[in-house]
């Protein structure tokens, strides 16, 4: 037998319903004689009589019976698939995982998904913090979080949070046994606070500027760490000297539990950007977390 058109089938279930030709055929949006044209054609097909015609009604046949109770069902079905699976691709949902470092995990991408997990509960964010550049595509993630100036050329990059800047701090401590540096190149002759990057496979050197002036000092100290709670409390204990980011130690600043020193010489940098593929296709739940993130001014 050659292949049924299912459009056919859904016409014979429509009059078969509606016991017209010309109620099923208003339904359909189509002419009541090509619908019966329609009828005929699958009759012949099947080779048997599905529909008994009078002047005033139509009424299934026994094999039209059947027809209808084994085949209207399965329309019924497939209605009912499509429609969830278009609930689905509407319906945010599904997993999304992200790369960030440290700071722009705690301060950006955590106050956002608080406000948007306890709305959306079939959304799963998976944050994994690395300070290093990874390569977001290889590895596989949705998105990566990094300063604006990390971000490659050919990713599309949302911008979720204001300037950055650093402040090199010392404790009280510290500072009573030797005068606090007056300038960056100071910063050689005391106890710093490393931090080792992944990428760059040594010790990041501070950055600096100063009247348009670009300056790189590279540090030294017996301390090296690789998260910013490390360095954070090492610099209360005393240890040395960091350069960490200003909104982690304002407050203590303003306690005067760290002193901020060389505050002329530290830029102000691009803030943070979500970026992901030109090419990926947004879903409905990664569309709903670039909003949520998308930096709109103080």
């Amino acid at each position: 037998m050659a292949h049924i058109n299912y459009n056919d089938l859904l016409a014979f279930v429509a009059v078969a319903k509606e016991g017209s030709f010309t109620r099923a055929a208003a339904k359909m949006g189509v002419s009541q004689s090509a619908l019966s044209q329609t009828i005929r054609g699958l009759e012949e097909q099947l080779g048997l009589r599905l529909l008994v015609r009078t002047t005033r009604s139509v009424s299934p046949t026994e094999a039209g019976e059947h027809m209808l109770r084994t085949v209207a069902p399965r329309f019924d079905e497939i209605d009912a698939e499509l429609a969830l699976l278009s609930e689905q691709r509407l319906k945010p949902a599904g997993t999304i995982r992200i790369s960030a470092g440290e700071h722009s995990a705690l301060t950006v991408l955590h106050p956002a998904l608080a406000r948007l997990i306890p709305e959306y509960p079939d959304i799963n964010v998976e944050v994994m913090v690395e300070n290093g550049l990874t390569d977001i595509v290889a590895a596989r993630y949705d998105a990566g979080v990094r300063l604006g100036d990390q971000v490659a050329k050919d990713m599309i990059a949302v911008k979720i949070s204001g300037p950055i800047r650093m402040a090199v701090v010392a404790s009280p401590a510290y500072l009573a046994t030797r005068p606090a540096p007056q300038t960056p190149h100071d910063l050689t002759q005391h106890n710093c606070i490393n931090i080792r990057l992944p990428t760059l496979g040594g010790l990041y050197p501070w950055e600096f500027e100063m009247d348009g002036r670009e300056l790189k000092v590279r540090v030294e100290g017996q301390l090296i760490f690789n998260t910013l709670g490390q360095r954070l409390h090492a610099v209360l204990d005393g240890l040395g000297v960091a350069c960490v980011p200003e909104d982690q130690v304002q407050a203590l600043i303003t306690e005067g539990r760290l002193v901020r020193l060389l505050t002329e010489w530290c830029p102000y940098y691009d803030g943070y950007h979500l970026y992901y593929p030109s090419r990926r296709h947004p879903s409905a739940a990664f569309s709903l977390l670039v909003e949520a993130l998308r930096y709109r001014g103080a």
